[in-house]
């Protein structure tokens, strides 16, 4: 398991990494830019949490609070990431921005952030606090929902980003489990796998999308 995990995790780094540079280079106006940074912000997010995780797998030392840490980063760099997929949305379907929902993205987003900032979290002891993971969720929960709304609505729109709400709410589907119970049921922790297949499908499309646009 351990190898088979570790080297799908790697895998997933180097693709949304290079995937975040390509659209980068290749992006010819903002909203293709927020794209190559969507990638580049959820792969080098990411690698905080994962890269310490399969170290783990291969060595004996004690990798705790670089765990820990690593899951604080990627709380908030996942954070980032729904804010960007907001802009790409209003962006890319050139829709009027309604302030009362940019407002609700934002309150979540900070929201979130200070949450994840508090130290009952435990991150430098890598803490499994159930009670923590629901609240520092609770808002990234309202976030998601809100997103995956959006492009749900927009959903026979256009053929690129037309599944993009199924890949948010499977992410969350599979995530939130993790994110609350992996510490008493460390089982639950093999969700993360799907959830991350969601991810690279989200990138997927915007590679699509940069290219129908090239």
């Amino acid at each position: 398991m351990k190898y088979g995990e570790s080297t799908f995790d790697i895998l997933y780094l180097l693709f949304a990494i290079i995937a975040g540079c390509v659209i980068l280079s290749r992006a010819k106006n903002k909203t293709e830019k927020k794209m190559g940074l969507a990638s580049l912000i959820l792969g080098c997010g990411d690698a905080f949490h994962l890269v310490p995780r399969v170290m783990n797998y291969f060595t004996d030392a004690d990798l705790s609070a670089a765990l820990g840490v690593g899951k604080l980063v990627t709380s908030i760099t996942m954070t980032v990431f729904y804010v960007l997929l907001y802009h790409i949305w209003t962006e890319y379907y050139h829709e009027k921005e309604n302030k009362n929902v940019k407002c609700a993205v934002y309150v979540f987003a900070i929201v979130r952030i200070v949450l994840c900032l508090f130290p009952q979290n435990g991150w430098l002891a890598n803490s499994s606090d159930v009670t923590w993971g629901i609240i520092r969720n609770v808002p990234f929960v309202f976030l998601g929902a809100i997103v995956c709304w959006l492009y749900f609505d927009k959903r026979d729109a256009d053929k690129t980003f037309r599944l993009i709400w199924l890949y948010i709410l499977l992410s969350f589907l599979f995530y939130i489990p993790v994110a609350i119970g992996a510490g008493l049921l460390p089982i639950l922790g093999m969700l993360m796998l799907p959830k991350t297949i969601c991810y690279i499908l989200m990138i997927v499309a915007f590679l699509r999308a940069v290219g129908k646009r090239a």
